[in-house]
């Protein structure tokens, strides 16, 4: 796909049909993920792929209970996630990490697979019950996860507005 219309198609993705996603597809946008450029080149960010249904539960609940959100909230029910983390030190970390993300969500667009940016863990990492789960999965205990992908095909019913607002740009010649 070319580059610019992977930028201007791209669009958040929160209804997931339940097709698999092919390990080789996950293995292209990780790879992906971490040529996202870091700051001062350091390459900080740690990547955490997850598509085990009952893992991608766990997190969910653990943060149902420590947001205090309901029954529902299961992150859309995809197929894979990959949490994006860096060391608590890291004094560039949320934005290495919202670089990789970037290039997660567009590389993912580029196979045809969805995405959307999942943001609770920010803040609540070292809530015990959330880093119990974070630590089965293997996010390193000195890491905070800044964003998660949740990844999957995109159901019939998926929103996707193109329709973008020009008026947020000023120009100066």
């Amino acid at each position: 796909m070319d580059a610019i219309k992977c930028l201007l198609e791209r669009r958040s993705i929160r209804s997931f049909t339940d097709r698999k996603i092919e390990k080789n597809d996950l293995e292209t946008i990780v790879k992906a993920a971490y040529h996202a450029p870091s700051a001062m080149n350091r390459q900080l960010c740690r990547f955490t792929v997850v598509q085990n249904a009952e893992v991608i539960e766990a997190l969910a609940q653990c943060l149902r209970v420590k947001l205090g959100r309901d029954e529902g909230y299961c992150f859309y029910r995809p197929n894979a996630v990959i949490l994006c983390s860096t060391p608590r030190d890291n004094a560039h970390g949320i934005e290495d990490c919202a670089v990789a993300m970037e290039n997660i969500m567009l590389a993912a667009h580029a196979l045809g697979i969805g995405s959307v940016w999942i943001n609770q863990f920010k803040g609540v990492c070292d809530d015990p019950g959330v880093r119990a789960e974070l630590n089965k999965i293997g996010v390193p205990e000195n890491n905070l996860v800044w964003g998660m992908a949740a990844l999957g095909y995109a159901a019939d019913d998926a929103v996707r507005n193109f329709d973008k607002n020009p008026d947020v740009v000023n120009w100066v010649m």
